[in-house]
C-alpha cells in the first residue's frame, strides 16, 4: 500500500470529486432562499459579535450562544429544503453517507490546529484573545460549553453549508461561503478564531461540494471543534 496514493485518492473522493446528485430548485424558491439567508446572516452576525464578548462565568454567554444557534438553524430550515448527502465509498463503487471521511477529516484539522498551538503559545497577541474564549469553559460549566460548541456547530453548519450555500448557487459557493463565515467570525475580534473560520470553512465548503450534502460538514466541524475546546486548553497551559 502506498500512503501517498492512499492520501491522494482520500482527498480526491472527500474533497474534489463531487457526488452525482439533483437539487434543482424553481427561480421562486431560488429567490425566497436567498432573502432569508441574508436576513438571517445579519441577526446572526449581530448574536455572535454580543455573546463572544461577554465576560467569562456570566451566564448571559449561555443565553446568547442558544440564541445564536436558534437564529442560524431557524433560518437554514425556513429557506428551504437541505440534504444530508453522500461521499463516495472507499472501494470506489457507490455511495455513501458521509461519515467516515468527514472524522478523518476533523481529526486531521484538530492535529494541524494543535501543532500551529505550539506557535501560538509563544505570541502572547495571538495567544492571549484565544486564552480569553477558553476561559468560558474554564470559569463556567465544561460541560454545557461542550452542549454549546456541539448545538452551534450544528446549527452553523445548517445556515452557512446549507442555507448559505445553496442560495448563492453552485460556481462560488465554496468561495463565498467561506469569505462570509470568516467575515462573520471577525466579529469576535480573535484573529486567530478568524483563521480558524477561513480554514475549517474552506474543507467543509468543499466537502458540501462534493457530498451534496450537510451532513459531512455537521461530523467535520464537531470532530474539530470538541477536540479544540478538550485538547487546546491543557496544551496552551503546558507550552506558555
Amino acid at each position: 500500500m502506498n500512503p501517498v496514493a492512499e492520501l491522494r485518492a482520500f482527498v480526491r473522493a472527500a474533497l474534489v470529486d463531487p457526488v452525482p446528485r439533483d437539487h434543482t430548485e424553481s427561480d421562486a424558491a431560488f429567490r425566497r432562499r436567498r432573502l432569508v439567508a441574508v436576513v438571517t446572516l445579519l441577526l446572526g452576525a449581530g448574536i455572535l459579535a454580543y455573546a463572544l464578548r461577554i465576560e467569562p462565568g456570566d451566564p448571559t454567554f449561555y443565553v446568547a450562544t442558544f440564541a445564536l444557534a436558534a437564529v442560524w438553524a431557524v433560518g437554514a430550515f425556513a429557506s428551504g429544503p437541505l440534504h444530508l448527502g453522500r461521499a463516495h465509498r472507499r472501494a470506489g463503487q457507490g455511495e455513501s453517507r458521509a461519515v467516515v471521511q468527514s472524522l478523518a477529516l476533523g481529526a486531521m484539522l484538530l492535529v494541524l490546529f494543535l501543532a500551529g498551538s505550539v506557535v501560538v503559545a509563544q505570541v502572547p497577541f495571538l495567544r492571549d484573545p484565544v486564552q480569553e474564549l477558553l476561559d468560558h469553559a474554564r470559569f463556567g460549566s465544561l460541560g454545557v460549553v461542550a452542549v454549546i460548541t456541539v448545538v452551534n456547530g450544528v446549527a452553523e453548519e445548517l445556515y452557512f453549508r446549507g442555507a448559505l450555500y445553496a442560495g448563492v448557487g453552485r460556481r462560488h459557493a465554496v468561495a463565498v461561503t467561506t469569505v462570509v463565515y470568516a467575515l462573520v467570525t471577525a466579529a469576535s475580534g480573535i484573529p486567530l478564531l478568524v483563521l480558524a473560520a477561513a480554514l475549517v470553512g474552506l474543507v467543509v465548503g468543499l466537502q458540501r461540494r462534493v457530498t451534496g450534502g450537510i451532513l459531512g460538514p455537521v461530523v467535520t466541524h464537531l470532530t474539530w471543534s470538541l477536540g479544540m475546546l478538550f485538547l487546546l486548553p491543557p496544551v496552551l497551559d503546558r507550552l506558555s
